[in-house]
C-alpha cells in the first residue's frame, strides 16, 4: 500500500495495575511503548500520544487534552499532528508488546483495493458494531474540554465513500480479532479521511468535548474489514493490562 502513518496511545491511567506508566514496564528487556514503536518502524511520521520522558529519534509527542481523557481524544491529538497528505495511518495502544512489522503488514494488504481476481483472506467487512473488547476502554467522563487541537488539513465533511469493482464499499479500515470474534480497534489500520470525518462528527455530537468518548463511538458506521490472525507466534493484539498479562507477554517474548 505502500506509505502510512503511525499513531500510538500511551496515555492511559493503569487502574487495574495500581496507575502504573503501563506502557513503559518492559516486556523482553524493551518497554511496550518502544515495542510498538518498533513494529512501525517503517511508518513517516510515527506519533506517540502520552507523557513520555525519552522516545526513539523522529517519533512526534503530543499529549491528548485533557491528560487522561480517554483513547478517542488521544486518537485525535494524534490525527492532529499528520501531515496533510498521510491517507492511512495505524492507529495502536501502546500496550501490545507482541506486535510486529508483519502483522502490520497484514493490515495494510486488507486495506488495498480489491480487483476482480483477488479477495483479502481471513477477513470481512461490516460497519462498525458495538466495541465488545479493546486495548483501551475510555475513563469517566470528567466534563473536561477535550476538542482536539486544529487540524492541519482542517474540519471536514464526511469524505465519499470507496466503492469497489464488485459495487460494495470498501473498507475504512481493517483490524485484528480475537479468536472469540471481539475487534481489538486498537490494532487496526484506518484512512485518515474516515477517521478526521468521524472525529470531527463525534466533536460536534459531544458538544465539543472527547473526553471520555468510546472507541465505539468514533468508529460507529465505518466500514472495518475484520482480520483474523494467521501467521506464527502470538497474537499481535495480545494487550497487557494487568500484570499477569504481563508474565504471559514475556513468556511468549522469550
Amino acid at each position: 500500500m505502500g506509505t502510512y502513518a503511525a499513531v500510538v496511545l500511551a496515555g492511559g491511567a493503569a487502574r487495574r495495575m495500581g496507575g502504573l506508566d503501563k506502557p513503559a514496564l518492559p516486556v523482553g528487556g524493551r518497554p511496550m511503548r518502544d515495542r510498538v514503536l518498533a513494529a512501525v518502524s517503517d511508518a513517516t511520521p510515527r506519533v506517540l500520544v502520552g507523557a513520555a520522558d525519552a522516545v526513539p529519534a523522529g517519533v512526534r509527542v503530543v499529549r491528548e487534552d485533557p491528560p487522561g481523557g480517554g483513547p478517542v481524544a488521544a486518537a485525535a491529538a494524534g490525527l492532529a499532528l499528520l501531515d496533510p497528505d498521510v491517507s492511512v495511518v495505524a492507529l495502536l495502544a501502546a500496550d501490545l508488546p507482541l506486535l510486529t512489522r508483519a502483522a502490520i503488514g497484514d493490515l495494510l494488504k486488507h486495506l488495498e483495493p480489491e480487483t476482480p481476481d483477488t479477495e483479502p483472506a481471513g477477513g470481512r467487512s461490516a460497519p462498525a458494531p458495538p466495541d465488545r473488547g479493546g486495548s483501551a476502554l475510555a475513563p469517566p467522563d470528567r466534563g473536561g474540554s477535550a476538542l482536539a487541537p486544529p487540524d492541519r488539513s482542517g474540519s471536514a465533511p464526511a469524505p465519499p465513500a470507496r466503492v469497489g469493482l464488485d459495487g460494495e464499499r470498501e473498507p475504512d479500515g481493517a483490524c485484528f480479532v480475537d479468536g472469540d470474534g471481539r475487534r481489538q480497534s486498537l490494532c487496526g489500520v484506518w484512512r485518515v479521511a474516515a477517521l478526521r470525518a468521524a472525529v470531527h462528527r463525534l466533536t460536534v455530537e459531544r458538544g465539543g468535548s472527547l473526553s471520555g468518548a468510546p472507541v465505539r463511538a468514533l468508529l460507529a458506521g465505518l466500514v472495518v474489514r475484520e482480520v483474523a490472525w494467521s501467521g506464527e507466534g502470538p497474537p499481535p493484539w495480545f494487550d497487557c493490562d494487568t500484570d499477569e498479562d504481563v508474565r504471559r507477554a514475556e513468556e511468549w517474548a522469550r
